[in-house]
């Protein structure tokens, strides 16, 4: 075979393509997946779709696998008396089952250039836990399901966003106590 130049570059090219996508894909890409999550210091088991059965101990989420559209699940309770037998909709690639219907707060962080925290979250609603008021505008959330975030229980916000011209923001889910701790960590007033 015959040095060709042009067979070598293409061949050069897609060596590169196919490993700058295995480092993304091994290394960067943010995984998709739902949870149930158990904030309390009770067991519960539950089923998932009539499937096989789950356990989960106080403190801990587990990774589950739910179909979009329809869902079912039942709780019950360490001694196995049913607690609950409900139904949600699953439209995203991410989500959070409350099983113990616990609060949870999703906080909304924003990034880009010139972002003036402390000022921008004086400007947004406040929240009232235990009494007492957060700035940011958290929102609280108890019911079963939830989508509406960006980063899971067990993940961190990004430490740093780059090539943003304007500014953006992402939410978080957070435990009670986990935003609690979050916002007195974060932000100081």
């Amino acid at each position: 075979m015959k040095n060709n130049p042009s067979l070598k570059g293409l061949l050069i090219a897609l060596t590169v393509f196919i490993f700058a996508f295995a480092v993304y894909y091994f290394f960067l890409a943010k995984k998709n997946y739902y949870l149930v999550d158990n904030p309390t210091p009770e067991t519960y088991y539950y089923k998932i779709n009539n499937g096989a059965e789950g356990i989960i101990s106080g403190g801990q989420y587990v990774n589950v696998d739910l179909k979009k559209g329809k869902n079912s699940i039942k709780v019950f309770d360490q001694n196995k008396k049913l607690l609950y037998d409900s139904a949600f909709e699953v439209n995203k690639i991410r989500g959070l089952i409350n099983i113990a219907h616990k609060d949870y707060y999703i906080n909304r962080q924003y990034y880009g250039y010139n972002v003036k925290k402390d000022s921008l979250l004086l400007a947004l609603d406040k929240t009232i836990i235990d009494g007492k008021p957060y700035f940011g505008g958290a929102k609280r959330f108890n019911k079963l399901y939830t989508e509406d975030f960006y980063y899971n229980v067990d993940e961190d916000y990004d430490k740093l966003i780059k090539n943003i011209d304007k500014v953006e923001s992402r939410s978080k889910i957070f435990r009670k106590q986990d935003y609690l701790n979050y916002y007195k960590e974060y932000y100081k007033f």
